[in-house]
């Protein structure tokens, strides 16, 4: 028996929550169990980090995720979403949280929270989500220009990050070709690439949120004692952007930072990715708290523009099926007068007939 759309995707959904929580659980156990004969070192480090330090590690997380929304609404708007700015943002603020457990769950829920809010000034799904391809894109291919900052950590031989550059580059080539040949149905949400305008709008907005998302590794890192560099912090990145694809929910800060810097010690640094993800978290919160507070005060306005919208459908309706009725009038007036002057033609022709049968 064939699953209707809606239950497909809700038990997709929850699916995909399920195997997070398990992936979660899988790595946190493992982090545990490394760290478990450090506990001292661990808690000590967690302490020694001061209040203001943290305070500043949340605001930076904040700024990143604001430049990051602005690219998501230039990208949608590109699409042609029609909404202000301020309903995409209130959107990405209450979504924000579930990017902390998985990437894929916070674009889920962006787009499902624009299309419930707004279904008639938003572009259809699949356009929302060829939306977020432009801003993955860019990230994928700083992270790829960045990640000779992994070669020393992971070991990895010099030439490695080569092969991923030239990728990276053919896929923003294919993706820039493949938005100029196809305006309209899904690819639309790649209008954002067909003017080079729109590329640097995305380029330089993603690159703002990648520096304050490095500066708030390295100040978090070295508020811990760690002599990390901004390579260092780079390389975080580049692994926390990574591991967010897989299923290991708020795991991911500790894991990034135990693998790369590890060799300065397990705890220091397991200590550093649980503090990351816990600002992470608490500027989600945030972000979230803004949107559904602003949501929630602006209700009746929203409530109001959308019965505008309403009657100004139902007017637009009612003069184009006026302007049909009034087109077949003309049309019915036209098609009389013409069928009279055919009968007054054919009568003057009858009678010009008779005299000339009388005179032969």
């Amino acid at each position: 028996m064939a699953v209707p759309p809606l239950e497909g995707r809700a038990r997709s959904r929850g699916r995909q929550i399920a195997l997070t929580l398990v992936g979660t659980l899988v790595v946190t156990a493992i982090l545990v169990y490394v760290v478990y004969g450090k506990r001292a070192e661990f808690a000590e480090a967690l302490r020694s980090a001061s209040w203001h330090v943290l305070l500043a590690a949340v605001a930076l997380q904040l700024v990143a995720q604001l430049f990051r929304t602005e690219a998501w609404h230039a990208s949608v708007e590109a699409a042609g979403a029609t909404f202000g700015r301020r309903r995409l943002f209130q959107a990405a603020g209450i979504g924000s949280l579930a990017s902390q457990l998985n990437a894929q769950l916070g674009t889920a829920a962006r787009i499902a929270i624009l299309r419930r809010w707004d279904p008639e000034e938003s572009p259809k799904v699949p356009a929302l989500i060829a939306a977020e391809v432009p801003i993955m894109a860019v990230e994928g291919a700083l992270a790829a220009v960045a990640c000779w900052t992994l070669v020393a950590p992971l070991g990895l031989p010099i030439w490695a990050p080569i092969p991923v550059v030239v990728v990276a580059g053919g896929i923003v080539w294919g993706l820039g070709h493949l938005a100029d040949r196809h305006v309209h149905g899904p690819w639309s949400g790649l209008a954002v690439l067909r003017t080079m305008n729109g590329r640097y709008r995305i380029v330089g907005l993603i690159l703002l949120a990648i520096f304050s998302q490095i500066a708030r590794n390295l100040l978090v890192i070295r508020a811990l004692g760690v002599d990390a560099s901004v390579w260092d912090a780079t390389a975080v990145l580049i692994i926390q952007s990574t591991l967010t694809q897989l299923p290991i929910g708020p795991s991911v800060g500790a894991a990034a930072t135990v693998l790369v810097l590890g060799s300065n010690g397990v705890a220091v640094a397991a200590a550093a990715g649980v503090l990351l993800t816990a600002t992470g978290t608490v500027g989600g919160l945030v972000f979230l708290a803004w949107g559904a507070l602003d949501r929630f005060l602006n209700r009746r306005t929203y409530a109001t523009e959308r019965e505008q919208r309403v009657a100004a459908a139902a007017a637009a309706a009612t003069a184009a099926t006026a302007a049909a009725g009034g087109d077949q009038a003309i049309a019915g007036v036209s098609g009389s007068r013409a069928s009279a002057a055919s009968m007054s033609a054919s009568e003057n022709s009858g009678s010009s007939s008779v005299p000339a049968r009388k005179a032969s």
